[in-house]
């Protein structure tokens, strides 16, 4: 004989030479000879290592105590706990005890990949990871949703959730802000036979998300060919001189090529211009040295003009101060001054110092041309 005690929280099966006889609730049993109690416990789905569910769901008094759930093929069902989400069940039968606890399940068809919209994002983030797929689309993209390799839509900014299942899906991701694209020249020779090479840039942004993919074959290289074909082609009517004088009228020319080619490309451009244009070595050293030249001969000419102003000043004061005594009588106090705030005060043998010395003469010259 053994005694077995079941808990408040627990149930017993009794099997009689291995046979399922009945459910068992809280309390001390004996049991002796061909009889068995498995006991199992209210938290747990119910389950019996002695017995198989069916056959336990078939028992009445078990029937009222459990709550039961089938999950079929490309199916899930989400297990709700007294209002909470608590697990995914795939498919299979299944069985909860509703003594303590209120159990709701929400089945969800996983035949398609798209997720429905009755399934709140907090319990997607709450599935094993390898049961869906996530898209996460920025502010500044677009996506094109592909399933098995077809096209079903684009994708607007947002997140997204897609059940993995036996149909492959893809996203491809489209940057829709405004795009810088460069173009490096290689060499083009000039109507003049000089070599240069010229650095374009212009900025873009994709008009058409589907078709750019599917009816271009790599957009850039072309728009890359296409504005190096425009530079050629201007570059090679005019000369060195005339190129580097009308920069903008080159980019206005490559620009105007390139936007009549936008529907083509499947792209907006807006804008574009010249960054750099780069001469040869020798072609440079040429340069530099008519600049220098250059502009040495605009300071000779400036200092020229600025000797002429001088003088031309100088004579207009000589001609004030021989008109006009009190004015050159003005000037010789001013020069005084300007002595005296350099040299100071030096004293010499005789009446008074040089510079009351100086003054006396001055004042002595200014009376002689006076009388």
């Amino acid at each position: 004989m053994k005694n077995i005690i079941i808990n408040e929280n627990q149930r017993g099966f009794l099997f009689k030479n291995g046979k399922f006889v009945k459910l068992l609730g809280a309390g001390k049993y004996r049991i002796f000879g061909n009889r068995e109690i498995e006991v199992v416990s209210l938290d747990a789905p119910l389950f019996s290592a002695k017995c198989s569910l069916d056959l336990l769901c078939a028992n009445e008094e078990i029937a009222k105590q459990v709550s039961v759930v089938e999950v079929a093929d490309q199916q899930i069902a989400l297990h709700f706990v007294n209002g909470k989400f608590f697990s995914a069940l795939l498919r299979g039968k299944y069985a909860f005890w509703t003594v303590t606890d209120r159990h709701e399940y929400k089945i969800a068809d996983v035949s398609t990949p798209e997720v429905g919209e009755d399934i709140p994002d907090y319990i997607m983030g709450k599935l094993p990871s390898g049961m869906y797929m996530r898209v996460d689309v920025a502010q500044y993209q677009r996506a094109r949703l592909y399933f098995n390799q077809k096209l079903v839509r684009i994708l607007e900014p947002g997140t997204y959730y897609f059940w993995r299942n036996n149909i492959r899906v893809e996203a491809g991701m489209v940057d829709t802000r405004l795009t810088q694209l460069n173009i490096t020249g290689q060499e083009i020779m000039t109507q003049d036979k000089v070599a240069v090479r010229i650095n374009f840039v212009c900025n873009y942004r994709i008009t058409d998300y589907v078709k750019i993919l599917t009816e271009i074959d790599d957009y850039l290289e072309q728009m890359h060919v296409a504005a190096q074909l425009a530079l050629r082609e201007y570059v090679g009517r005019y000369k060195l001189d005339e190129i580097l004088a009308a920069k903008e009228e080159l980019a206005q020319y490559v620009l105007g090529r390139l936007k009549a080619k936008e529907k083509e490309f499947f792209v907006e451009i807006t804008d574009a211009g010249v960054k750099d244009i780069i001469l040869p070595g020798e072609i440079r050293a040429i340069m530099n040295t008519v600049l220098v030249a250059e502009k040495q001969a605009q300071a000779n000419v400036i200092a020229r003009r600025e000797e002429v102003a001088s003088t031309r000043s100088l004579l207009n004061t000589a001609k004030l101060m021989e008109e006009n005594k009190t004015l050159y009588k003005l000037k010789e106090l001013e020069y005084v001054e300007k002595i005296c705030e350099n040299v100071g005060n030096i004293n010499l043998n005789g009446n008074g110092n040089v510079l009351t010395q100086l003054l006396g003469l001055f004042g002595k010259s200014v009376e002689d041309k006076a009388g």
